[in-house]
Parts: structure tokens; sequence; C-alpha cells
């Protein structure tokens, strides 16, 4: 009887140390693609595009990664506009777990492999998505369906990424789902209310955006 109670036991660890491993199992060295794991703080202002790659950076060499030359997933408007498809490198990019989430460019913004799921941070957990509280599912790009800049002289940039006040921003929904004109686009959905903290966060954004490794 010991000895069956024994065996159990075994056996339930044995089921159980392999998923808590599972659950810590990052490869930062592999690691090309992720969701900022906290904003700016500063709502859009992110310090423009150079402030939002530095952020990138930093975040990735805290989770290990190093050796890669990272670049924030937005765009900007007007003079010097630049499109976010046209920073980011050539791919292919894997998530935090080594999971493959695009080849390419053009796989990216068409069958690609970005899902709740997959669509982790660079810590590797999963972002909060529509039905969880609170829901973080707005995500900043500031782009078209196809990674391109809006030309139409709307601010969908909150001012190049250095408004925290007026203006709006371009989101994508992570988890694929929600509302706006494209709900399904992890990079184009809809605008948000504003650029400051307070709407970001009432959007469920908090300022994320994606981080890609363009090397």
């Amino acid at each position: 009887m010991k000895k069956a109670l024994l065996m159990t036991t075994l056996a339930a660890a044995v089921v159980l140390v392999p998923g808590a491993a599972s659950a810590q199992d990052t490869q930062p060295d592999k690691m090309s693609f992720f969701i900022t794991s906290v904003g700016s703080g500063d709502g859009a202002n992110l310090g423009g595009l150079s402030g939002a790659d530095a952020h990138c950076a930093s975040l990735a060499e805290a989770a290990g990664s190093s050796g890669k030359t990272w670049r924030a997933y937005l765009s900007t408007q007007g003079s010097g506009a630049v499109n976010a498809r046209d920073r980011i490198g050539s791919g292919p990019w894997f998530n935090s777990k080594g999971v493959q989430i695009a080849a390419n460019v053009a796989e990216l913004h068409g069958e690609n492999n970005l899902t709740k799921e997959t669509q982790l941070t660079e810590k590797g957990s999963m972002v909060n998505g529509r039905g969880d509280t609170p829901n973080q599912h707005d995500i900043l790009t500031g782009s078209n369906l196809d990674g391109t800049t809006f030309a139409d002289g709307e601010d969908k940039t909150c001012k190049n990424w250095t408004s925290n006040g007026e203006g709006s921003a371009q989101v994508g929904h992570h988890d694929r789902t929600g509302g706006g004109a494209n709900p399904t686009s992890w990079n184009s959905s809809h605008g948000s209310r504003g650029c400051s903290q307070e709407n970001l966060v009432g959007t469920g954004g908090n300022g994320y955006y994606y981080c890609f490794a363009a090397d």
C-alpha cells in the first residue's frame, strides 16, 4: 500500500514539474520579437522612435538577450515619415519561447503566426486580451494594415510618439479580436481615444508596443 502511494506521488510530480518548467522556458538568445512588458509611463510619449527603440533594447537586455539591434514597430508621419515595416529587418522572428511568428516581412503582414498565445512579452508572459481583466490588447503601431504610415494628414502617431496629451495613435489587437474597423488586425484595428496614459489605459493599451530584432 505504501509503495503504491509512493509511486502515485512520484507520478504526479513527474507530471507537474515539466509544466512548471515550461512556464519559465524562455529562450532570450533566440528571441527576436516581443510585446513590451511595460510602457513608457508617459502615455504615447515614447521619446520618439529613438526613445522607443532604446526601451526595446533595455527590456531585451534585462531579459537576457544580447547582441541584437532592437527596433520598435512604429510608423511616423509628415516630413521624413517612416514605415514600421521598413524598420524591423527581414526576419525570421521568434518569440521569447523560440516559437516562430513570421518568416519575413511579407508573411508578417499576411498569413503569420501572431496570436494571443504567441505574442508574448520579453519575459515570456502572455498579455491580457479581450475578456481578461484588465483588457490590454491595444498595441501602439501608428500603421496601416501593411505596416506603412498614414498620409491623410490626421494624427495617427501621437505627434510621432512625443505627445502624452492631444492626438491619437493607431493600435492593433494582439489577441486578434475586439472592435474597430479591423478588429482582428494585430497592427491596425482602430485609433486610440487620446495620447495620455489615462486614455491609453482606458482603452487597454497601457502604451505597449511591439519590438523586433532588426538583425
